[in-house]
């Protein structure tokens, strides 16, 4: 039976590719406390059954409760006496029964008496779907201070296969049990119980290793000062060691305060970053709802290759996970549940509609196992649309939206950078005052600005006088004032030796020679007209380091590098040392920032490095009109603010064109919707379209692929952030004639443009 709520949900995410979070590599997951009526199984269950159809109606995919939900934690010698027994084996059974209607996993707690009643396990169960899909039996029974654990519990290390009772029926153990999700690429869920993750080797670090992607903690765990963030430090290093999603939910209202108190904590992390968390010592129920990132966990574990290094050293200890439960969490039905409604008499129901590279390995996969089994399976049921992604997503994913975060980031960048100069001057006899000296360009811009400021910060730590730093302004065809102007205040200021080299008369001779129609007193203004500017330049920069003893510090960014905008060879794509090929251009503000919120320059730099803030970005080679707007880079290859978010993505994350214009169209799709980085101006903050999106990642896709060459052949520049380099000797490996045909194919047949 299904909803209306149900078929709703089937029938816009059949029709929208960005309905649903379940299209995109996601999985909704709940990490629940609620009040327990302690020693009455029977009236948990309801409790639980009344979360779990609020659950349900929110599209979640897995609900995990706390330690022994269904009796309460706290029952001490009550836990061994047959009517407790008797009424949370029926709770179980009452949740087993309900849950055919119910979408999510569900990871209880109860007590549960082995097949000869001699001993009774403390077990996480694992229902879906009116089946039973795995009963964690808690491995590691503490008896230490307030714990007595074993006085009640047998450990459940050591009894795979053994069986429990449940309904009459025997059930059996899975203390190493997988559950793999068919139709949820990626997703495998482990559940371990309250202290099997305190010992040094917890039973889900193997876990990981054996291949599970989301681990569920039901935890009891009594609060005492401090213990809140050592459960977090414990969740954030497994989810961080094991690359996985940590799921944890304590116990809360209604266990006994005879001896011990309780604050219901749940929270989740994912590969080390906390995704939620709950108010604590709640009354009622608290849920901690978010989006775990599947494709995230995968892209990890396949690039880290001492990940699978470390599995294949724990393998004869890995061996016990090989027995894999499976199910698919939206079915499968005999078609989906969006058309259940359609006549009876109608012949032409609408057939499965599958959207997007996961559906299409799910149903793959689906049809293989078909093929296998010579069985004809029903086909796989479409996700229900879920809304919009319940996770911090960064429009800036290079640049963090918490103050205190990005302040400690552009610390180190801005050292990173600073750092990095000072070592290569040290090595080519710049660490005394004479010795080699750094030689730049510098335009007024933002990144020849930040360059500049580098170098200053760099002389002062090897004790030099900025004096010794030679900086050359270089007006060309459409040079304006005002940057010109900027330049020299921002050189003067920071006491580096000023220079102005007009190179027009230089660059018109060179198309001149050439027989450019520019050369002649034509206006054309080519990319040859451009080029030549630009390479004129560097052109004089190299000759003026050779000239007085010096290294071309390169001003170009990771942002110009990933679209290729630099000229090649003898132009702004070359240096003696590039300080920020390392930093995109989206942080590079931020970083200018924060060196003026630093007072690590004057009150006079500080000025000047704030008119700097306001220019426009442009490459000032093309003449403008009076009347005409001036030129601008983001008017002619496209706004840095999506192109950084497409190369963080496909350069951190591995993943492709449609995902990244899915969390695209999350992060930029309402300007009013969450939250904005510091000190961004209110003018600037904007949404984009999916059409604008899907245009400007065609672009960032064909220009990555057909610049490669560029970066193959790149100066050295220190690694700056963990989100990634494109330096051939660092974090990048690419060849430069590779095809964009399955990147390109991807957009148009995965984007949606409208």
């Amino acid at each position: 039976m299904t909803s209306a709520t149900d078929t709703a949900g089937h029938a816009a995410a059949a029709t929208d590719p960005h309905a649903s979070i379940y299209d995109h590599g996601f999985v909704r997951v709940a990490a629940v406390t609620l009040p327990v009526a302690l020693a009455d199984p029977a009236a948990n269950a309801e409790r639980h059954l009344e979360v779990l159809r609020d659950l349900h109606d929110q599209q979640v995919g897995i609900a995990v409760f706390p330690e022994l939900s269904l009796t309460g934690y706290s029952l001490d010698d009550l836990v061994l006496q047959e009517p407790l027994l008797d009424a949370a084996e029926q709770a179980v059974l009452t949740v087993l029964e309900a849950s055919e209607e119910l979408m999510p996993i569900i990871v209880l707690g109860a007590p549960l008496r082995a097949k000869d009643r001699s001993r009774v396990f403390n077990c996480g169960v694992v229902i879906h779907r009116g089946q039973i899909l795995g009963i964690a039996p808690k491995q590691n029974l503490p008896t230490y201070r307030e714990f007595y654990e074993r006085r009640w519990f047998a450990p459940g290390d050591d009894a795979a296969g053994e069986e429990v009772i449940l309904g009459g029926q025997f059930a059996q153990l899975t203390p190493h049990g997988i559950i793999q999700v068919e139709d949820v690429p990626g997703l495998s869920l482990f559940v371990e119980v309250c202290e099997d993750m305190w010992v040094p080797v917890p039973p889900s670090a193997e876990a990981a290793l054996a291949g599970t992607t989301v681990i569920a903690n039901l935890s009891g765990s009594p609060i005492t000062i401090g213990r809140a963030e050592d459960r977090k430090l414990m969740a954030r290093s497994a989810s961080a060691r094991g690359q996985a999603a940590y799921i944890y939910a304590a116990a809360g209202e209604g266990e006994s305060t005879t001896d011990l108190a309780w604050d219901g904590q749940t929270f989740v992390y994912e590969c080390g970053d906390l995704l939620g968390e709950s108010e604590r010592f709640p009354t009622g129920v608290r849920s901690t709802i978010v989006d775990v990132d599947l494709d995230r966990i995968v892209a990890e574990r396949r690039r880290q290759n001492t990940f699978d290094d470390n599995r294949r050293t724990h393998a004869a200890s890995l061996e016990k996970f090989d027995g894999w439960e499976e199910t698919t969490l939206f079915g499968p039905w005999d078609v989906p549940d969006c058309w259940d409604d359609a006549d009876e008499d109608d012949e032409e129901a609408p057939e499965p509609i599958l959207l997007g590279g996961r559906r299409r390995a799910a149903q793959a996969r689906h049809d293989a196992r078909s093929a296998a089994t010579g069985a004809e399976l029903p086909a796989l049921r479409t996700p229900p649309a879920t809304g919009p992604l319940r996770r911090h997503h960064d429009r800036f994913p290079f640049v963090p939206d918490d103050p205190a975060r990005l302040a400690q980031d552009c610390y180190e960048a801005y050292n990173i950078q600073v750092a990095g100069l000072v070592r290569r001057l040290k090595q080519i006899g710049g660490d005394k005052p004479g010795g080699t000296r750094p030689v730049i360009g510098v335009s007024g811009g933002l990144d020849s600005t930040h360059a500049l400021i580098v170098c200053a910060r760099a002389m002062d730590l090897l004790g030099r006088d900025r004096s010794e730093i030679l900086a050359f302004t270089m007006p060309g065809f459409a040079t304006t004032e005002h940057t010109r102007s900027n330049a020299e205040l921002l050189s003067t200021a920071i006491g580096a030796s000023f220079e102005t080299i007009d190179i027009r008369p230089a660059s018109t001779q060179m198309l001149k020679d050439m027989g450019h129609p520019f050369g002649e007193g034509e206006p054309v203004y080519d990319v040859t007209f451009e080029n030549v500017q630009a390479g004129m330049r560097y052109d004089y920069l190299f000759r003026l380091a050779n000239h007085h003893g010096g290294i071309v510090v390169g001003t170009g960014d990771l942002s110009e590098l990933a679209l290729g905008w630099c000229t090649y060879g003898v132009g702004d794509h070359m240096s003696h040392y590039g300080v920020n090929a390392g930093v995109p251009k989206t942080l590079i503000q931020h970083l200018i920032r924060w060196v003026i919120s630093e007072g690590i320059f004057d009150a006079a730099t500080a000025e000047v490095l704030r008119a700097v803030l306001d220019t426009e970005i442009s490459p000032e080679l093309i003449p403008t009109a009076p009347g005409q707007k001036a030129q601008s880079t983001e008017d002619s290859i496209g706004p840095y603010a999506l192109h950084d978010f497409a190369l963080y993505h496909l350069l951190r994350r591995g993943y492709g064109p449609g995902k990244i214009a899915y969390l695209a169209h999350q992060a930029w799709g309402d300007a009013e919707a969450g939250e904005w980085p510091a000190g961004y101006a209110e003018d600037d903050r904007r949404a984009y379209t999916r059409e604008e999106i899907k245009h400007w990642l065609t672009v960032f896709t064909r220009r990555f692929f057909n610049n490669q060459f560029k970066r193959s052949a790149l100066p050295n520049a220190p690694k700056v952030l963990a989100g990634g380099s494109l330096s051939p000797r660092g974090d990048w490996r690419m060849p430069s004639d590779a095809a964009s045909t399955a990147w390109l194919a991807e957009i148009e047949r995965d984007v949606p443009g409208d």
